[in-house]
């Protein structure tokens, strides 16, 4: 028991970016059934065991019974400015409740396949320890897939009220970080970018079949 505590105090809180308009899909990703299960609850599985506690940030009512262990905040900027919003309501959300944290994880609602490592491997190439640290695939950068040091609150907020366009990556670069590159998952069914995200019907389609084919696929 005490090896399983101390794992639990090494892993980061974490917050899933649930708070967008989901304009493409039509309706709230979290409510939105993959395999089954909603999104929202396909990610609280894959995240559970890799965060210390689980906050979903949601700005509206997504109309699906939510968990309750799980508690759920809402943008601290009002107007629905962007994911950012929902970085900075996670970096509040952590300093009040895990004071001892240096970084809270995010990780958006709609992509069911992220690395069972994910939080592991960021945590691993923090060098300084004070840096952002990203998810990268195949070259791309998946921005809200990140370990933030909670102490870039102030200046995200002000980054929020006073960049017009507010973009995730630009922030990024604002500050000292390391990028954390995943490989393609290998599959029975054929390669998988761990960050297949679902922002429409006809992606979250396209999840359906690949779950169908992973039979190795493993929470």
């Amino acid at each position: 028991m005490a090896g399983n505590a101390a794992d639990a105090n090494r892993r980061p809180p974490a917050v899933i970016l649930a708070g967008g308009r989901s304009s493409r899909m039509g309706r709230p990703k979290a409510a939105v059934v993959l395999g089954g299960q909603t999104m929202l609850a396909r990610v609280v599985d894959r995240l559970s065991p890799q965060a210390a506690s689980i906050a979903v940030n949601l700005n509206a009512d997504p109309g699906i019974a939510l968990p309750s262990d799980h508690p759920v905040i809402a943008d601290t900027i009002p107007g629905l400015p962007g994911p950012l919003a929902g970085v900075l309501a996670a970096l509040h959300h952590a300093s009040k409740t895990a004071p001892s944290a240096s970084h809270v994880l995010t990780v958006p609602i709609d992509a069911p396949f992220f690395p069972a490592a994910l939080a592991a491997r960021l945590q691993g190439a923090l060098l300084a320890g004070d840096e952002i640290a990203v998810a990268w695939s195949v070259g791309e950068m998946h921005p809200l897939f990140a370990l933030w040091p909670v102490a870039i609150a102030d200046d995200l907020e002000a980054w929020i009220r006073m960049d017009e366009k507010r973009r995730v990556r630009a922030f990024i670069a604002r500050h000292p970080s390391v990028a954390v590159d995943f490989p393609i998952t290998a599959t029975k069914a054929g390669p998988l970018d761990p960050f297949f995200n679902v922002n429409t019907p006809q992606q979250l389609e396209e999840a359906e079949e690949w779950l169908n084919r992973l039979e190795d696929f493993e929470l």
